[in-house]
């Protein structure tokens, strides 16, 4: 458990210096910030918001299952839990699609006629929530792991804590988006 504390803080450590990084360029460009933040969607931001929070609760509702011996539930919650943190990467697909489809990414033509600052936001906004979504991805697998190891037994009420790590990075998947959403999303 010491072991999976140690990963964690290293990961706030990164997402902390991206943050960080965020924070010097928002100072030196407030109103392209501004501007560019206008064209992301508040509505898709608050949903994957929901899904997370949810995805999280369904995911401490899975380990305490588990603890009191109801191990179908348990799996149940588990596959919850994967299913929301899939509906989350589709929305970010979509979202995602959408800027492509106006020329806002990385290097685009659209993107590199607009100021300095906007190109910085949507550099910073691409890689901080493309690593997002990346270790959302890892979770996923790792959930779907310890659903497998559940099924099969190797998982239970009694040895439960390769679950609880497990529900501890996807609750640091959550923690890392509640950050982000106000960032890029809520902040104008």
């Amino acid at each position: 458990k010491l072991g999976m504390w140690l990963f964690l803080f290293t990961e706030v450590l990164l997402f902390g210096g991206l943050f960080l990084v965020y924070s010097v360029y928002r100072s030196m460009y407030p109103l392209n910030f501004h501007t560019a933040a206008a064209g992301l969607s508040a509505v898709l931001g608050t949903v994957n918001t929901i899904i997370l929070l949810t995805s999280s609760l369904t995911m401490a509702i899975a380990i305490s299952a588990l603890q009191r011996g109801n191990t179908r539930a348990s799996v149940l919650l588990q596959a919850a839990t994967i299913g929301l943190g899939l509906f989350f990467l589709v929305n970010k697909y979509f979202e995602w699609g959408g800027h492509i489809h106006e020329g806002l990414y990385p290097n685009a033509p659209e993107l590199l006629s607009r100021s300095h600052g906007e190109i910085l936001f949507y550099g910073l906004y691409y890689v901080m929530t493309g690593l997002h979504g990346l270790h959302v991805v890892v979770g996923l697998v790792l959930i779907g792991i310890m659903l497998a190891l559940t099924v099969r037994q190797r998982v239970t009420g009694a040895d439960y804590i390769k679950l609880e790590n497990a529900g501890l990075y996807w609750h640091l998947v959550d923690l890392i988006w509640i950050y982000l959403f106000p960032l890029f999303y809520l902040i104008t």
